[in-house]
């Protein structure tokens, strides 16, 4: 299978592959990414051959976030284009997270604002000891509104409060806490580890795992839809106002926005 940003490979053990492949932009997120990934999900969820799901990532960051080119069409859009790229970004999270086979994360490098949603929507996730995570949209004057369902999801409200609104850097150890890392390995451990995780994937009935994850999602009462709309319409009110107009100015400017405490 054919892609331009991602790479799609099936084993025949089962073991599907879907790798970020734009290194040369720290897989960012742009509107094709985003397009590709949500076809890719629906191509693992209709293919009765994939047993598991391994998402990785070219280059030497996992997931940088979001594309400064898409950002920027972002801001020159009205509302409803605003609400309708929200939209795509939450559909496609939505289709990996309700993907009935289990996905594994390998995560290395760093994950930042999108690429942590990226992240929320693997069931387990091994991730490089030294990787580095953020939601820095406060920064820009925006909210990590589209991401918000799946990533406080998987964090719990406790944990997004340490780092939802403060756009601070935090790492692998403090997302082992909150269960959103099951395991954080030296760079040379961490296939290992991903291939003992497939392995137990594997050891397992395809049937019961399947309706064993869907009773997980079930029992956590996920209601994703009614929350994407509720995303988009935060987000677009914020893309409104005069704050976050001058933080994302400034940012493509390289200036300081006025809140920022240069002292």
């Amino acid at each position: 299978m054919s892609y331009e940003t991602i790479r799609y490979e099936l084993e025949s053990r089962g073991v599907a592959r879907v790798t970020l492949n734009r290194p040369a932009k720290h897989n960012a997120m742009n509107a094709a990414m985003i397009a590709e990934l949500a076809d890719a999900a629906r191509t693992l969820e209709q293919d009765k051959a994939v047993r598991a799901v391994v998402l990785s990532a070219e280059g030497p960051t996992f997931c940088a976030g979001g594309d400064l080119g898409w950002m920027r069409a972002q801001a020159d859009k009205d509302r409803a284009g605003k609400m309708a790229e929200a939209r795509a970004l939450s559909g496609m999270l939505g289709l990996w997270n309700a993907l009935s086979k289990p996905v594994i994360g390998r995560v290395h490098g760093a994950a930042y604002g999108g690429g942590l949603g990226l992240v929320a929507i693997c069931d387990t996730v091994v991730a490089e000891a030294t990787c580095r995570f953020a939601l820095t949209e406060t920064r820009l004057g925006l909210i990590p509104a589209t991401i918000g369902p799946f990533v406080i999801g998987k964090m719990g409200e406790a944990f997004a409060r340490q780092v939802f609104f403060n756009a601070r850097p935090f790492d692998a150890a403090f997302l082992m806490r909150c269960g959103l890392v099951a395991h954080a390995c030296a760079a040379p451990d961490m296939d290992a580890r991903v291939e003992a995780e497939i392995g137990h994937v594997l050891d397992c009935a395809p049937g019961a795992v399947t309706a064993a994850k869907a009773l997980c999602r079930a029992l956590a009462g996920a209601d994703m839809e009614s929350r994407s709309e509720m995303t988009a319409n935060a987000l677009a009110d914020c893309w409104e106002t005069p704050e976050t107009q001058e933080g994302i100015a400034a940012f493509f400017a390289r200036e300081t926005p006025s809140w920022r405490q240069t002292g």
